[in-house]
Parts: structure tokens; C-alpha cells; sequence
């Protein structure tokens, strides 16, 4: 999977990440920038899962759960869940979904910690260019093994 989020209208970075898109089986977009997936999720929107974040306008998904190779995976933007304090809220409205992954946005600050038994995985932010602060996040699922890489140079938590 290819996770970015908080792209904000800066179409132009996403675009940079077509190739990237195109050569892994899911792209997730954790909110605050759904409008800004269009003309990649029209193409083929089994591949794309776009969330809806507290600054956006357009119709995208409250929240999701995906499962990969036996693993659930809940995807939300955050806000509802208070991330930018705290974690455990996300952890167990995704352990209630029976999920072990919990992906989020909203900080702009990628981050990767387990809270409670889940991993809870946020991208950071791709409103500014990798080599400006932006970055997204690969997250590799091979049989029980989740292994997600932070790519550019974001901040972290």
C-alpha cells in the first residue's frame, strides 16, 4: 500500500507519486485533500481508498476497514479520535473493528506507534514536496507481517 495524506490542493506532489501509485496495489489518502485524488481514483477506484478529512468538501469515506492477506487495517483521518493528543482513542475504535492497523492524518507529522496491541501508522503530510518536509508512507503486508517505511523528509512525533 501507498499511504499519503494532507495534501491539501498541492496536486502537483501527488502527481509526482503517479509511478508510485501505479506499481502498488492500494493508495490510501487519509483525509484533507479527497478532491484532490479524483483523476487518480476515476481511472480505478478498486485501487484507490480516499478518506474525508475535517477540511474537506468533498464526498469521500468516514472511515474504512480494508483487509490485506489476513490483516485488518481501519483508516480514518483522525480528528474524530483526537490524535493530535492522543492515540489510544484510534487504537480502540480500531480494536473494536477486530483491526491490528490503525492509519490516520490530520498531525502532519508522520508517525509509527504501537498503542495497545495496534499499530497506529500516520504518513505525515504530502502538502510540501519530499524535499521540503512532505512524505508518505509504504506499508509492505506479507502474510501476519506489517512493515511500514516512512519516505522523504517529514517531521516526526
Amino acid at each position: 500500500l501507498v499511504l499519503v495524506s494532507d495534501s491539501h490542493g498541492r496536486i502537483e506532489n501527488l502527481q509526482k507519486l503517479a509511478p508510485i501509485f501505479e506499481e502498488n496495489d492500494y493508495v490510501v489518502h487519509l483525509g484533507d485533500g479527497a478532491a484532490d485524488m479524483r483523476s487518480f481514483s476515476k481511472e480505478n477506484p478498486d485501487k484507490y481508498y480516499v478518506m474525508q478529512g475535517n477540511c474537506d468538501y468533498a464526498l469521500a469515506l468516514q472511515e474504512y476497514v480494508l483487509e490485506v492477506e489476513g490483516v485488518r487495517i481501519f483508516m480514518t483521518h483522525g480528528h474524530r479520535y483526537s490524535v493530535k493528543t492522543e492515540l489510544l482513542s484510534l487504537a480502540m475504535a480500531a480494536k473494536a473493528r477486530n483491526c491490528t492497523v490503525a492509519l490516520y492524518g490530520h498531525t502532519h507529522i508522520a508517525n509509527i506507534l504501537e498503542v495497545d496491541g495496534v499499530l497506529c501508522i500516520n504518513p505525515g503530510s504530502i502538502k510540501y514536496p519530499l524535499e521540503a518536509g512532505g512524505s508518505y508512507c509504504y506499508l509492505v503486508i506479507h502474510g501476519e507481517k506489517v512493515c511500514p517505511t516512512i519516505v522523504g523528509k517529514p517531521l516526526f512525533g
